[in-house]
């Protein structure tokens, strides 16, 4: 069941990038294709479902692109699309921002 995506872009955005694991593979696929184990590796914490869950809605959506190479055992590859790739801004920018926010305490 495929998600009907909000009209407001804000809105829209928060449904594509669900959840607090969302957003870090994300960041992970920043680097290049990765391997199911490898995502899962770089994220300690996050569950197989969890990942299956995202990457599939990535997948659904065009931001991410599943690779099965016909090898044994088989390889499967994730790799940002072009369209995800422009997130790369969106999270430079959420970083930028949150390193301004002085430290607690500080």
């Amino acid at each position: 069941m495929e998600t009907e995506l909000p009209e407001c872009g804000v809105a829209r955005f928060l449904v594509l990038l669900e959840g607090p694991w969302a957003t870090l593979i994300v960041r992970e696929l920043l680097r290049g294709p990765l391997r199911f184990g490898e995502l899962r590796e770089s994220l300690p914490g996050i569950s197989p479902h969890t990942l299956t869950s995202r990457l599939r809605q990535f997948e659904t959506h065009g931001l991410v692109t599943r690779t099965v190479y016909a090898e044994v055992p088989p390889r499967v590859e994730y790799e940002l699309t072009p369209l995800g790739q422009q997130l790369r801004t969106v999270l430079d920018a959420m970083a930028e921002w949150a390193l301004s926010v002085p430290a607690a305490g500080a």
